[in-house]
């Protein structure tokens, strides 16, 4: 019975071996089959049955999958995890078209947007009566009004940020290009910032009243649902110029300085951390805060404590702001010993590593052998938006020459865009989205346009982020089998190039098109770059969201791939029951 027992287990390892390796041929042979054109094959274009989509419920306004609070009572509240992103299972995800508020209107243009925007847009009148004493923002009429107010810059975000330039004077030279503003309010310090050249990504988490990045979007400020918790951000390491918080009321020091240690990995070799709010300036302001002065006193010598156990510096500090820099350099990495607290990340743990990592007590130190990526090395913008990074050479096969390849072709490939679209490099288009960049090649090409531009990077592909926010560009990290981290009807244009005949295989057509239908304003555009094999199958599921579809030629014509034009329509709902 033994031996009997042992030849039928090896029989068994040995049919799974061979029916796993025919499996994965298979699966190979059908992905490539899946994308030829039909010139190349016999294959005949996708073709689907057409659905009419229904409408959400009214209550589904402001739905974002990920994060609903519909679905926190799943999860604990224990350091927020909660306001992660969790998203529903295939079974639970909705199929219907998410209605605008009753009242809708197109989003007022930029940059008139900065200062107001239509109350119906985005009706939640809790954050006007909380916040309206700090003058983040007040109803007059149908609109809110931004006066450029916050918690710590009650007389005005431009005497703020006048204030923060004079103590880093790298903001004004174009060192500092991107930034990244953590619990931002309603954006009024990224929105100021845009006059000064510096584009900043505004994060702040889904909350059931203030919808603070809604806000931000609706305003055209650059923002993204995220919070700190228990992953990393969907960033990669060495990202961000400069990094702040007002009053954001982070936890710095508690759970072992993890959030402090998420900072210092997205943060450039150099870049600087601005801390306005508890507990700086104790000594006067500790009245305020609902505290004692012994207590700031102790929160401020932990903070200043483990900051230094990061290699930060104290590089200036006048009123309300203090700055840090991280270290430029290795040197202070290369004395941190074994028995020190935190430690240095081991090699196991892959720096740009963002898609639903845990973050780790452990400090990231930057790769030594990347001289020119550091704050004081880069280029300056705007320079350096158009110098090959120097982390370029992480990428397989990236290369100088590719980069400028993509740089030019990007070039043409936008200016023909415009000749398609009347409306982009006009006002009428203000928040894009490139869903599947490589290099940043099409928000480079768009540098001049009244337009800012979030560039993803599938977590499935080759990881080329650094070098887009190397250029002085931002975007993030995302799955597209899964919803995106925003509210509905926060893009003016959605552009895509093969994201079809990439990720097919893993997600699904009809869940893709529907999150950007989601994400895209009424009379948004989406410019679809894909095979032809899958051209007809998009325009079915489109008509049935009720879009208005065009197919155009490549640039260069042939029939292989096509270009689809496609402009979302505006409707209001007629469905008030619950979907």
């Amino acid at each position: 019975m033994a031996i009997i027992f042992v030849v039928l287990c090896g029989f068994s390892f040995y049919m799974g071996i061979l029916f796993c390796s025919e499996k994965d041929r298979f699966v190979s042979i059908y992905s490539q089959k899946s994308v030829e054109s039909p010139k190349e094959s016999s294959i005949s274009p996708l073709q689907i049955k057409y659905i009419s989509f229904p409408e959400c419920s009214i209550d589904y306004q402001d739905y974002t999958p990920c994060t609903d609070p519909r679905r926190w009572r799943k999860y604990g509240s224990y350091r927020l995890t909660l306001l992660e992103r969790h998203c529903p299972p295939k079974f639970e995800r909705k199929e219907c078209l998410v209605p605008p508020p009753d009242g809708y209107k197109p989003a007022i243009r930029w940059p008139k947007s900065r200062d107001e925007c239509w109350y119906r847009n985005v009706p939640y009148n809790w954050i006007n009566n909380q916040k309206s004493n700090q003058h983040w923002l007040k109803k007059e009429g149908e609109k809110f009004l931004f006066p450029g107010g916050g918690t710590m810059f009650p007389n005005g975000v431009g005497k703020y940020v006048d204030l923060m330039e004079d103590l880093i004077p790298e903001m004004k030279d174009g060192t500092i290009r991107t930034a990244i503003d953590t619990g931002c309010g309603v954006a009024s310090w990224g929105g100021d910032l845009l006059d000064r050249g510096i584009l900043t990504l505004s994060l702040a988490p889904r909350d059931n009243h203030e919808a603070q990045v809604q806000f931000a979007l609706e305003r055209g400020i650059p923002a993204i649902l995220g919070v700190i918790s228990t992953q990393r951000l969907p960033f990669p390491s060495n990202s961000f110029d400069m990094a702040h918080c007002s009053r954001c009321l982070i936890p710095w020091t508690e759970f072992g300085g993890l959030y402090l240690l998420e900072i210092h990995r997205i943060l450039r070799p150099g870049g600087f951390w601005v801390l306005s709010g508890p507990p700086i300036n104790y000594q006067r302001r500790w009245r305020g805060w609902n505290t004692t002065i012994e207590a700031q006193k102790s929160d401020y010598e932990k903070l200043q404590e483990l900051l230094t156990s990061l290699c930060f510096k104290m590089y200036n500090k006048k009123g309300d702001i203090a700055v840090w820099q991280k270290s430029p350099n290795d040197n202070c990495y290369n004395k941190l010993g074994r028995d020190t607290y935190p430690p240095k990340c081991d090699d196991s743990l892959e720096p740009d590593s963002a898609w639903y990592t845990p973050l780790r007590a452990c400090i990231v130190v930057p790769d030594p052998k990347f001289k020119k990526s550091g704050l004081s090395s880069i280029s300056k913008w705007p320079e350096r938006l158009h110098v090959t990074p120097e982390r370029i050479s992480l990428v397989h096969r990236g290369s100088a020459s590719g980069f400028k390849h993509d740089d030019s072709k990007w070039k043409k490939q936008a200016a023909y865009y415009k000749m398609l679209i009347a409306d982009l490099g006009t006002d009428k288009i203000r928040n894009v989205m490139d869903m599947n960049t490589v290099y940043g090649g099409f928000a480079a090409a768009l540098i001049n346009d009244p337009v800012w531009v979030m560039n993803v990077v599938s977590s499935y592909a080759v990881n080329t982020l650094p070098v887009v926010f190397d250029r002085g560009l931002i975007g993030t990290f995302h799955d597209w089998c899964e919803a995106f981290s925003t509210y509905p009807r926060t893009y003016d244009l959605l552009h895509l190039d093969g994201l079809f005949t990439a990720e097919s295989h893993r997600c699904e057509m009809k869940y893709v098109l529907l999150e950007m239908d989601r994400i895209l304003r009424p009379s948004g555009y989406a410019i679809i770059r894909e095979s032809s094999y899958f051209m007809d199958a998009i325009t079915t599921i489109a008509k049935g969201m009720r879009w208005e579809c065009r197919k155009e030629d490549m640039e260069k014509g042939g029939d292989m791939e096509k270009i689809l034009i496609c402009q979302k329509k505006l409707w209001y709902s007629s469905n008030k029951s619950s979907r």
